[in-house]
């Protein structure tokens, strides 16, 4: 089993940042593929970062420019630096990881629990 655990999330104003965590336990490890994943109200799940083992990145282009995904393996921690944020980046954002390279599809098998971010204009 795996389990993964966000943090960083909270309210900021418009143009903004802030760094978002998720730590991995049990079978997740370097060589899952790891996603970021937001979903605001009455919208659908959006893949907006992910990176796979040998480290290759893939964004949306929502986020192209301002989001920076990174991981530390010794940490087993993924990140998601977030910067110029904007109301509309308002969501829950969700870590997510999976042996297979699901990149930006929402079909991951681990999931965490999700950390609300808000951005104020």
């Amino acid at each position: 089993q795996g389990q993964l655990v966000e943090s960083g999330g909270g309210s900021v104003q418009a143009g903004g940042f802030l760094r978002l965590s998720c730590s991995a336990f049990g079978y997740i490890d370097s060589s899952y593929c790891m996603g970021w994943f937001r979903q605001a109200p009455a919208k659908e799940r959006e893949g907006i970062a992910a990176m796979i083992s040998d480290g290759i990145i893939r964004n949306a282009d929502s986020v192209k420019g301002r989001f920076t995904i990174s991981k530390d393996n010794a940490k087993n921690t993924l990140y998601l630096q977030m910067t110029s944020l904007n109301p509309w980046d308002t969501a829950m954002y969700y870590c997510a990881a999976n042996i297979r390279e699901w990149w930006l599809l929402p079909k991951y098998n681990y999931w965490g629990e999700g950390t609300k971010v808000n951005v104020s204009s």
